[in-house]
């Protein structure tokens, strides 16, 4: 059995923490924090498919939303949820530094695996949570064979 010899360097690993800490403590410094900019302009809302027997069930994390402002539609299985994002926080306070507001649109989309019953699509938005109710076709509905033991 052959075995390699490596050269021993055991500052390296050193100066590549020493490398992440100085990234770390000068982002921590920052004026405007990377995430700030990063959250404000690429937020898209969660989205979670489930199935049960008769239904297909989305939702979407969509807080602060006015129903209003949120377009869903159904096109060949694919469904689309738009909305805008229209936020404005401002409290009254004599010594205020601070205001923060984000605004800006989302486009979802997600495909459904099997047909649906399009006339009888039904949605509802409660704690920020948008829930979307398609009912399977008849052809999309799983079909239970049962097993005859003998």
């Amino acid at each position: 059995m052959a075995k390699e010899l490596t050269i021993w360097r055991p500052f390296k690993e050193l100066e590549r923490m020493r490398r992440e800490m100085d990234r770390l403590w000068d982002s921590f410094f920052e004026e405007r924090p990377r995430w700030r900019v990063e959250e404000a302009s690429e937020w898209l809302p969660s989205l979670d498919l489930s199935e049960t027997k008769n239904d297909f069930v989305v939702k979407a994390e969509i807080p602060g939303i006015d129903p209003k402002d949120i377009d869903i539609s159904l096109a060949n299985d694919i469904l689309t949820i738009k909305g805008e994002k229209k936020q404005e926080k401002e409290e009254k306070e004599e010594n205020y530094h601070i205001i923060e507001r984000s605004y800006g649109s989302f486009t979802r989309s997600i495909r459904l695996p099997r047909e649906v019953q399009s006339d009888k699509i039904s949605a509802s938005y409660k704690n920020g949570v948008l829930k979307i109710t398609l009912p399977k076709s008849e052809e999309a509905k799983k079909k239970e064979i049962k097993i005859k033991v003998e």
